[in-house]
């Protein structure tokens, strides 16, 4: 069983890896995703519980599916 915040963590270091692959800034990705660049960065230091809304945004502005946002590893 996966724990909520375990889950939450890992999102985060996921989004931020895919972001750093795509060479973008977290104020280029919330530019881009048109969100505010606090939110990208609550997301990847896992202080919020983001919005599926949010993620598809996030997805969108890597040009990935939102799906594929989940598709990493619990650690």
């Amino acid at each position: 069983m996966v724990s909520e915040e375990s889950f939450i963590i890992n999102l985060g270091v996921f989004v931020r890896q895919i972001r750093e692959r795509k060479n973008l800034s977290q104020q280029s990705l919330a530019d881009i995703s048109d969100l505010p660049k606090t939110t990208i960065g609550r997301i990847e230091r896992a202080e919020i519980n983001t919005t599926i809304r949010t993620l598809v945004k996030i997805a969108n502005a890597l040009e990935i599916e939102p799906k594929e946002l989940l598709n990493f590893q619990i650690k």
